[in-house]
């Protein structure tokens, strides 16, 4: 079974490659830049022009921003939550959601998962409900990777290390049920679509995380909350009309980190005994008396 239902277009991924290629080798005549072909390709205009392009959509956050401020509107006219607010730029999170049942549920927005970005997070003190939302605008991204290197390599391992629970993730953007990114829970029921402003929005893929965070020795395997625990999720979940067999249930993946995370230690706790005891050794050996070379050659 799939980490995640939708993949990415092949056919896409070889018409991007292609036009790549195209564009390298044609760029010269695009623009009134007034360079030959050689001058072109030397001066570094190309190759500052892809940079300046990557950098404006790596770092742009609006339109991320506004997809979420579509869906969390749509929720409140819903009456699957009770209100939200940003929470600004001195908060490491970025939303607070009220719930109608009273609970504060805190969101953090994160990428396409693949990244160190993925690490930096903090559960905020006022947060009955923590989780992540991944917003992968890429159109390229491979949607399979990105939620596998997320989960297991990077998110999982960071909730062990730093102690903190998170109680789920969210994988669903702009991009999800496109041409880009084809999603089979729509591929034979158009009617399961929801207009929200601009965009025509699948149901949502949901991760729900354990109530505790493991721990080598006294909670190894931590089971995952039910959906309904988690008030925010089952909202996303009731609000675009998931079906339960959609819900994805992080359960077996912890036992196999905490293993890890104790092998690991272990290890690094035998290395650091063994070379304590070695500079111990090295301590405890009697002194030597050595003269000095300028010493020796002085009496020569």
């Amino acid at each position: 079974m799939s980490i995640i239902p939708c993949e990415q277009n092949t056919e896409l991924r070889r018409l991007i490659r292609e036009y790549a290629e195209t564009l390298k080798s044609e760029a010269h005549k695009l623009g009134t830049h007034g360079l030959d072909e050689k001058d072109f390709y030397n001066s570094g205009l190309f190759r500052g022009a892809i940079e300046r392009v990557r950098g404006q959509f790596s770092a742009s956050m609006r339109e991320k921003r506004e997809f979420v401020q579509h869906v969390l509107n749509f929720m409140e006219d819903q009456g699957f939550i009770a209100g939200w607010d940003s929470a600004g730029h001195e908060n490491r999170h970025d939303y607070v959601v009220q719930m109608p049942s009273g609970k504060t549920a805190v969101i953090e927005l994160k990428g396409c998962l693949d990244g160190n970005n993925t690490l930096i997070f903090d559960r905020p003190t006022n947060a009955q409900e923590f989780i992540l939302w991944s917003v992968c605008s890429n159109n390229a991204a491979d949607p399979r990777h990105n939620a596998w290197s997320g989960l297991h390599t990077r998110l999982s391992a960071e909730i062990i290390s730093k102690n903190q629970q998170v109680d789920g993730l969210i994988v669903w953007d702009m991009v999800c049920g496109t041409v880009a990114r084809p999603c089979p829970k729509v591929a034979n029921n158009q009617e399961r679509l929801k207009e929200v402003g601009p965009f025509s929005l699948v149901p949502p893929c949901l991760y729900v995380m354990p109530a505790t965070v493991p721990s080598p020795r006294n909670n190894a395997n931590p089971s995952a909350q039910e959906l309904d625990k988690v008030e925010i999720l089952k909202a996303f979940n009731d609000c675009f009309e998931g079906e339960a067999s959609e819900v994805n249930y992080v359960d077996e993946l912890w036992s196999s980190l905490v293993y890890e995370r104790w092998r690991v230690q272990a290890a690094l706790r035998s290395v650091m005994e063994d070379a304590s005891s070695l500079v111990g050794s090295v301590c405890s050996m009697p002194s030597m008396n050595l003269t000095p070379r300028s010493s020796l050659s002085s009496h020569s």
